[in-house]
């Protein structure tokens, strides 16, 4: 129904219009609008259109819950500059609480999110996003072969990580931490499963920041922005 109404009311497309269609698993049709009703429309499929593959970065994206329209912004930006997955962390410094039904909640919202940027930047296929859950039990299940923490402190600079990427795809975790940094737990439980930390520049980034600044650096030297 929403679909229908942006069609409509914000577009003024009508019946014939032609447009595209995406499934939201990398396939992509070019379409024709063929009804249009009050709860929602019906779209006539041409032919399937060529799709760009994704890049050879799988970024998963650890990102510390942040309170409303960071988090947003977060998965919005995260969407368009090509993570493959994201997972919002409850970390020991999240400001942010949410019980069973509020999580329900705002998973809609984020989804709906994706969807919004997946159409505005031409993305056939949606980030896997995963329910909150603890960093502890993240970071000790998260398939990756890089694991990495942003910190300002860290030791490898963004040239090691690019020289340890070298050509070859591959699957990164990035953490990222809440408005007052990781906590020592949390530091704890990466170190444990394997992180390594990841430094970009001096300045201490936020949080809504740190993570997009991180996943451009990486596209930019082994990914699909080269």
């Amino acid at each position: 129904e929403s679909a229908t109404q942006h069609l409509v009311r914000v577009l003024r497309l009508d019946v014939g219009a032609e447009l595209t269609v995406f499934d939201g698993e990398g396939g992509e049709w070019r379409a024709r609008l063929a009804s249009i009703a009050k709860r929602g429309g019906e779209v006539e499929l041409i032919d399937r259109l060529p799709t760009p593959a994704e890049g050879p970065l799988q970024i998963e994206l650890g990102q510390a819950l942040a309170r409303g329209e960071k988090m947003d912004l977060v998965l919005q930006k995260a969407t368009e500059l090509g993570v493959a997955r994201i997972a919002p962390l409850v970390t020991e410094r999240s400001e942010v609480k949410l019980d069973a039904e509020r999580a329900e909640r705002r998973l809609a919202h984020w989804r709906g999110v994706l969807i919004g940027a997946c159409e505005q930047c031409g993305r056939a296929r949606l980030p896997e996003l995963r329910a909150p859950l603890r960093i502890e039990d993240w970071a000790v299940g998260v398939q990756a072969e890089h694991r990495l923490l942003l910190d300002p402190e860290a030791e490898l600079g963004l040239g090691d990580i690019a020289a340890a990427l070298g050509n070859d795809p591959a699957r990164i975790a990035l953490a990222i931490g809440p408005e007052g940094g990781f906590g020592p737990r949390d530091l704890a439980a990466l170190r444990a499963a394997g992180f390594v930390g990841l430094r970009l520049g001096p300045r201490v980034l936020r949080t809504e920041t740190a993570g997009l600044a991180a996943i451009a650096a990486l596209q930019a030297v082994a990914g699909d922005f080269r």
